[in-house]
Order: structure tokens, then C-alpha cells, then sequence
């Protein structure tokens, strides 16, 4: 075997100082072992050349064996690295641009594409709309489901409540096994369950001014349906602040409101409209005053409507207008708003709703 081996080593030196190709020089080498191979099988045992080669063929056979698997092996994995190379290649030619939208988003979504005031663009729009909504409550129900229905691409919600038995009379996003769950986790679930084409960021933890600047700076719109003053007047802070449209709904007993505060579009902001807060006993809470179950349905809906009108551009939204329903008695009014000069958020003596909230 030894000098089978030195023969190979003597036929690659004098290849390589010939300079002969290496596929040639590999090919003499099997030719050598196919000869040693040819000769164990037909020489007779005890020959001399069988003697000095091994004497027997099955080490040959193996050799050969393992040297045509790792050839087998070597011609696999180029074939590989060209297919994947081609691929590489073909996905960087590529430049058509990608769909938007899946078949089923299509379908999903036909009939706002039909209609004229929203059309494709303005489904668009909505994709890749990002609209914060604070409360995942009474008025945050409608809302958030109606957004993700609609298929607003990103939606933050933040909440730091849990849900609760007497929240399901009219929170209709949470159901009865959600009950002590944070009703973020709650609404998140159930617009992805609803539409699983949308992102929801959820934010279990109550609106303060050392966050509300840097969590509005993520969104294009902000839907405030929250049910204490404390939070609206900093909603309506931060909003102005970064000049983003605020959409305002409320509720009490049988009766709901909404409005779009926008000063960056000559619109009047929430304070300008109610300037302080009510002492306290002269607006009761719905846990004391009670709320038709179905009205917050209506309202949420109606804000929901507003956001899509911002968003794609359609109709007139409530800038500089306030909707009142009335559900006793079947009734709605429009009223006007106008900015007050003296309004300290945005007023004409600061000029705030251009400058950053502080914290």
C-alpha cells in the first residue's frame, strides 16, 4: 500500500511542476487506483504485485467508496451555494415593489376601497395610520374594535384598569372570562382576534405628564375617551403641544359628545371649551350617575368615524364643532366652537400648542 501511496504522491508532483491542471492530475490518480483495484481482482493470491499493494481488493474498494462519497458530497454543496446564489441574485434584481395589501386584506377591506371618499388611498392611509386611543373603557370599546376593523395599521391603547363585572353592561371589547384581567391585555386580544393585520401596543399604565409627550410623539392621532378631567386637560395639553388632532368623546346618563380639537388647523382645543375642571360633586361619574349601556357604543362609534374622516381625508370632521346625542329622546345638535385669545394652551398670548410639554 505504501507504494500505491508514493506512486500518487510522485504522479501529483510531477503533474503540478508540469503544470497540469488539478482535475487532470486527480484523474491520474484514479486511474492508478482502478489499476491496483483491476489487479486484486484478477491476479491470483499470493502474487507479487497483490503482495506488495495490500494484497487484498476490499481496502481498495473502500478507499474508492469513500473518495466517490465525498465527491458526491462536495458536487451537492456547490450545487447548493449556485442555487442559493441565484436566488440572492434574483431577489436584488428584484425592484418591483411589494404589495401592500394581501388578497385577503383586499377582501377585507372592498368596501371602503368602493367607496369614492376613501378609495385605495386612503385604505393606504389608514395602514399606515398610527393612532394612540386612551381608555380601554366605555367609549374605548367601540373604538378600538372599530379601528381595527377598519384596519388602521398601528393602534396604542393605553389603560392601567382592570376589568371588571359592572364593566360589561357596556364595554363591549371585554367579555365575562376577562374579568381581573388589564383590560389593555383584554382589548389586545380582542382586536387581533379581529384583525390580526394590525399592531397593537398595548400600555398598562395610567397617562402622566412625564410620559405623555415622548408616547404622543409615536402616533398621528390621539382618541381620548377616558371618564376623569385630570386626564383630558393633559391629553389636550400634549396634543396641542405636538400640534396632533385630538379627537374627545364623553358620556353621561343618556347623553354622549364628541369633538375634534385641532388648533394647528385654526380649531379650538379642549380648554378653550371648558376652561377649569367642575367642582367636585357637579359631575358625577357614571358609577354614580349611571350610563345606558348602548350609548357609549354610539359615541365610540362616531369618534371611530371621525378618525378614519382625518385620516383618509373624506367629508368634514367636528373641527370646531361639538356633536351632542341625546339618546332618550332620539335627538342631536351641532354646536360651534371657537378658540378663546386667553386660552393658556393655546391661546394667542402663549402660543403653546408649539412648544413641548414639560416632564
Amino acid at each position: 500500500m505504501l507504494l500505491v501511496l508514493v506512486m500518487a504522491a510522485v504522479l501529483w508532483g510531477l503533474g503540478a511542476a508540469m503544470g497540469t491542471p488539478r482535475r487532470l492530475r486527480w484523474g491520474m490518480i484514479a486511474a492508478l487506483w482502478a489499476g491496483v483495484t483491476l489487479a486484486h481482482l484478477i491476479l491470483p493470491a499470493g502474487h507479487p504485485i497483490r503482495l506488495a499493494t495490500g494484497e487484498k481488493a476490499a481496502l481498495w474498494l473502500m478507499i474508492g467508496g469513500a473518495a466517490v462519497l465525498v465527491l458526491v458530497y462536495r458536487a451537492a454543496l456547490r450545487r447548493l451555494r449556485a442555487r442559493a446564489g441565484r436566488r440572492e441574485a434574483e431577489a436584488e434584481a428584484d425592484t418591483s415593489p411589494k404589495p401592500l395589501f394581501s388578497e385577503a386584506e383586499l377582501g377585507r377591506y372592498a368596501r371602503h376601497i368602493v367607496l369614492r371618499e376613501i378609495g385605495g388611498p386612503g385604505q393606504k392611509a389608514l395602514k399606515q395610520a398610527r393612532v394612540l386611543v386612551i381608555g380601554a373603557g366605555g367609549l374605548g370599546s367601540p373604538v378600538l374594535l372599530y379601528l381595527a376593523a377598519a384596519g388602521v395599521g398601528t393602534i396604542g391603547v393605553i389603560d392601567d384598569d382592570e376589568v371588571d363585572n359592572s364593566n360589561l353592561q357596556r364595554q363591549v371589547i371585554h367579555r365575562d372570562d376577562d374579568i381581573g384581567l388589564p383590560k389593555v391585555q383584554s382589548a389586545m386580544a380582542a382586536m387581533q382576534a379581529q384583525n390580526p393585520n394590525v399592531l397593537v401596543r398595548p400600555y398598562r399604565r395610567r397617562l402622566s405628564p412625564k410620559i405623555a409627550g415622548d408616547l404622543f410623539a409615536d402616533y398621528d392621532l390621539i382618541l381620548d375617551g377616558t371618564d376623569n378631567f385630570e386626564t383630558r386637560y393633559l391629553a389636550n395639553a400634549a396634543a396641542v403641544a405636538q400640534a396632533k388632532p385630538l379627537i374627545s368623546g364623553a358620556l353621561s346618563q343618556w347623553e354622549g359628545q364628541l369633538s375634534v380639537f385641532d388648533p394647528a388647523h385654526g380649531a379650538p382645543c379642549y380648554q378653550c371649551i371648558f376652561p377649569e375642571a367642575p367642582a367636585p360633586g357637579l359631575a358625577p361619574s357614571c358609577a354614580e350617575a349611571g350610563v345606558l349601556g348602548p350609548l357609549p357604543g354610539v359615541v365610540g362609534a362616531m369618534m371611530a368615524a371621525e378618525a378614519v374622516k382625518l385620516i383618509t381625508g373624506a367629508g368634514q370632521c367636528l373641527r370646531g364643532e361639538m356633536l351632542i346625542y341625546d339618546a332618550l329622546y332620539g335627538e342631536s345638535r351641532k354646536i360651534a366652537l371657537n378658540r378663546r385669545a386667553d386660552c393658556p394652551i393655546c391661546g394667542d398670548k402663549g402660543e403653546r400648542y408649539d412648544q413641548p410639554v414639560a416632564g
